[in-house]
């Protein structure tokens, strides 16, 4: 799955699917399901690398999130199959609502996380790769106990990547 882009590892894919933005990323982690589960479910968990998150976390239930890109917004819990799925909606007062959802699977080397956030704007979905691949990375450091990136940057440096990748895509 991962392409090496220079010497960056590209870890995501874009693609079009009924005149919306999908990005897919994902990457194998050197933990067990339980624990990976953990960590993209559990509010202090995830405010250590990707967003601080508070409200109602069961089906149905409402949340805000404000995420370490800076995005700030609303959610709601879709589907939850712990520890293998979980499906969310996200929207704000600028961003009409996307969907955003995480699988695990179990492999010898660890576990494999794969999200895929649907429903983007054309304009912009190509930097939701270069976000979404800055926040996986940022799990993986988080659960080897290293410093998170600095977001802002890790993304404008993975960004050209992703730029390209659009750009192949309607060529």
């Amino acid at each position: 799955m991962a392409e090496t882009s220079g010497t960056q590892r590209i870890l995501g894919t874009l693609r079009e699917e009924n005149g919306a933005g999908v990005v897919h990323v994902e990457d194998v982690y050197d933990t067990d399901i339980l624990d990976l589960w953990s960590a993209i479910t559990d509010p202090a968990r995830l405010a250590r690398w990707v967003a601080t998150v508070d409200g109602d976390l069961s089906v149905g239930g409402q949340f805000t999130a404000t995420f370490t890109s800076g995005w700030e917004g609303s959610g709601r819990v879709d589907a939850c199959d712990a520890p293998h799925q979980l499906r969310v909606t996200t929207w704000s007062d600028t961003d009409a609502p996307g969907v955003i959802e995480a699988t695990l699977v179990e492999e010898d080397a660890g576990t494999r996380l794969i999200i895929e956030e649907n429903g983007l704007p054309l304009d912009v979905y190509q930097y939701h790769g270069s976000g979404w691949q800055t926040h996986i990375e940022d799990l993986a450091a988080y659960l080897a106990g290293r410093e998170t990136s600095n977001w802002g940057a890790r993304a404008r440096e993975l960004s050209p990547s992703y730029q390209a990748m659009l750009a192949g895509s309607h060529a």
